[in-house]
């Protein structure tokens, strides 16, 4: 796929050629299509045209074959469409495992970057090249867009909960950052910078960099500073879940419904625990809306994640009996 295309922004990710292919082969139908459609009418315009002595149309009955193309054609080429989209959509779907996670938050009219060692950046945000990234984001305020022309990253950024994208970075420079949804006066401001770095140079600006501990460890200072442990702690009759390597898995609700406990799970559990009650729990837990910022919901849902499953020892097995033990 050229990557000097002067129509198209460059390509400076592992998805960039994949849309650029899907738009190119649209284009490419859609063209063939409306060339082939202008040209017949064209044609047929001219060779029918009323003539002396051909005043009246002919009455004609299309053969059934005729039909059926007209039929089957389109279709084949909407299904086209769909199958081509569906295939880039999953690609930009599927998160890979190994990705790194970075909470960015939208606000009038800036944006703010979290790593997981704990540097926070304004407009700027520097990665790695070579390594998935994946991009946990929420806004503060009104309906943002994080797009990253270059790498074909296009998401919507919405206050009260989280929204998911990934790109993998292919070369080093630096890319824009646009909001591409109108929010507001300095809407134009609202610009920014992904700094894609070699591995070896990310590590040394991470070293370089000034941070106060990483979300997860924040997150645990906060978590005990509110008490959560008081009703969270691990082992039976605590009066909340034990939240010990639940995050990622189903729980199920007193309602019935199974639910996977992943970032907005976690997030409606803080600010609103009643929506869902887990099943064998009271409703008792208090809401922490306007007690807690962004960053301090970021940090407990990072610290939740930490949290893991206690290794349970395999129980020993126990000795053979001797041989002559069934003799006696």
């Amino acid at each position: 796929m050229p990557n000097n295309l002067p129509f198209m922004p460059n390509q400076g990710s592992t998805l960039a050629p994949h849309v650029d292919a899907l738009y190119l082969v649209l284009v490419a139908i859609c063209a063939f299509m409306t060339i082939a459609i202008s040209g017949a009418v064209v044609f047929l315009a001219l060779k029918y045209k009323r003539q002396p002595g051909n005043e009246e149309p002919q009455d004609y009955k299309p053969s059934t074959a005729l039909e059926a193309i007209w039929i089957v054609v389109p279709l084949a080429t909407f299904m086209l469409f769909f199958v081509l989209g569906a295939i880039v959509f999953f690609k930009a779907r599927r998160m890979p495992d190994s990705s790194m996670d970075v909470w960015a938050t939208g606000r009038q009219w800036m944006w703010k970057f979290q790593h997981p060692t704990g540097q926070t950046e304004i407009n700027t945000l520097h990665v790695p090249v070579g390594r998935p990234v994946r991009m946990i984001m929420t806004s503060e305020d009104v309906i943002h867009d994080f797009y990253v022309p270059d790498f074909r990253v296009h998401t919507d950024v919405l206050p009260n909960r989280y929204t998911y994208n990934w790109f993998e970075a292919t070369k080093p420079g630096r890319y824009h950052i646009f909001c591409s949804e109108y929010c507001g006066t300095e809407h134009s401001k609202m610009i920014g910078t992904v700094v894609v770095m070699e591995p070896d140079d990310y590590q040394l600006w991470l070293s370089g960099g000034t941070s106060e501990g990483s979300p997860a460890a924040e997150g645990k200072k906060l978590f005990e500073s509110m008490a959560c442990v008081t009703c969270h702690a691990a082992g039976t009759g605590s009066r909340g879940p034990n939240l010990e390597g639940v995050f990622g898995t189903p729980v199920k609700l007193a309602s019935g419904q199974v639910v996977t406990v992943d970032e907005n799970y976690v997030r409606e559990s803080i600010l609103n625990p009643q929506a869902k009650i887990v099943s064998g729990f009271d409703p008792i837990m208090p809401t922490f809306q306007g007690q807690v910022n962004e960053a301090q919901i970021m940090q407990l849902v990072s610290y939740i994640k930490s949290l893991k499953a206690p290794e349970t020892g395999r129980p020993e097995a126990a000795p053979a009996p001797p041989a002559n033990a069934a003799a006696k």
